[in-house]
């Protein structure tokens, strides 16, 4: 059973990366409901969170079917950082995860992020001050290092275990690599394996498919791994990794009604949570996701990144079902 602090994530979790403007409530509630085990909010910058953006602010919503769940924080500021954990544990989240493997210019050269990897001491003390300012359990996702010169991932996860951390996400990729390149799981396993490090630690980077799920659970010996990019309209992925681990078959996969039906309710919560207009617009990333590999799609997909009605939208769904000889939608 891998635990982080008193939760409880069976015998090899799956778990649903935090992705700007990807992982908010809507698309975690189908993951969720697709057997991610653990969950964790978009990063949530400190400082708009400090000045009580609405940005920021909104990110903190949880909902109790997401259980468990992470709110992730990124920051340059030491105190910023603290604070600003005191505020994140009050929305009532299962632990606190810090980011510390963003490699986007707009984060890193702030100073926050996979910049972090340049100061370890300072990494080392702002992840302590998290610690003292929460009583929930505290994550960290990071990477191998800044780069090729700086792969320090060993001694990082030895040290941020020393103050206090619970549980480690390493992505494969240093931030120079940004996500170009195979990831090197090599180091991940390493760390895994170094006697001294008694935290569960966690793998992302390049799973695809239930057979690397596997292959790479077997080879690497991690305790769970972190899905992102393959998740992005496809959260099919994570009850087809356990099937596969657990039976060593395919599931089938969704069918056509299938991706239409969730990405309908992916749309209904979108709206709900942002308003008509945001949920809308949110969605619009999606689309060509749900119907990846569809012939001819391009027509459909044209129209529906350019309408703002939701009835117009459910219409043309219906001509999807209707035209790749799936079922009417029910809503």
């Amino acid at each position: 059973m891998v635990k982080i602090g008193n939760i409880e994530l069976g015998s090899f979790p799956l778990l649903l990366a935090p992705m700007e403007d990807v992982s908010d409530p809507p698309f975690r509630a189908v993951c969720k409901a697709n057997g991610a085990d653990l969950m964790y909010t978009e990063f949530i910058s400190s400082e708009g969170l400090i000045r009580d953006a609405a940005k920021s602010v909104q990110k903190l919503d949880i909902f109790e079917y997401e259980r468990p769940i992470g709110i992730q924080l990124f920051g340059s500021s030491i105190e910023t950082m603290a604070s600003c954990a005191e505020i994140a544990t009050k929305a009532g989240p299962d632990l606190i995860d810090i980011n510390y493997g963003c490699p986007v210019k707009q984060v890193a050269c702030r100073g926050a992020g996979a910049a972090l990897l340049q100061d370890i001491p300072k990494m080392v003390a702002m992840t302590k001050a998290v610690v003292d300012a929460t009583h929930l359990p505290v994550t960290v996702k990071t990477r191998l290092g800044w780069d090729d010169s700086t792969k320090n991932i060993e001694d990082v996860a030895e040290r941020l275990q020393d103050i206090g951390i619970q549980a480690l996400t390493i992505h494969g990729r240093t931030r120079v690599q940004m996500y170009k390149g195979a990831a090197d799981w090599e180091l991940i396993s390493k760390v895994k394996n170094n006697p001294r490090i008694k935290i569960p630690i966690f793998g992302n980077g390049d799973i695809d498919s239930p057979e690397k799920a596997k292959e790479y659970r077997d080879r690497y010996e991690v305790d769970g791994i972190m899905i992102g990019r393959a998740s992005i309209g496809y959260p099919w992925i994570f009850n087809e990794i356990k099937h596969y681990l657990a039976t060593g078959e395919h599931l089938a996969p969704p069918t056509l009604q299938q991706r239409l039906q969730v990405c309908l309710d992916h749309l209904d919560f979108s709206i709900r949570w942002k308003g008509n207009h945001g949920g809308i617009v949110e969605m619009r990333r999606h689309y060509a996701n749900y119907f990846r590999g569809m012939d001819h799609f391009k027509p459909f997909r044209t129209r529906l990144v350019t309408t703002y009605e939701f009835e117009e939208i459910k219409g043309i769904l219906n001509e999807i079902a209707a035209h790749y000889a799936g079922e009417p939608l029910h809503a």
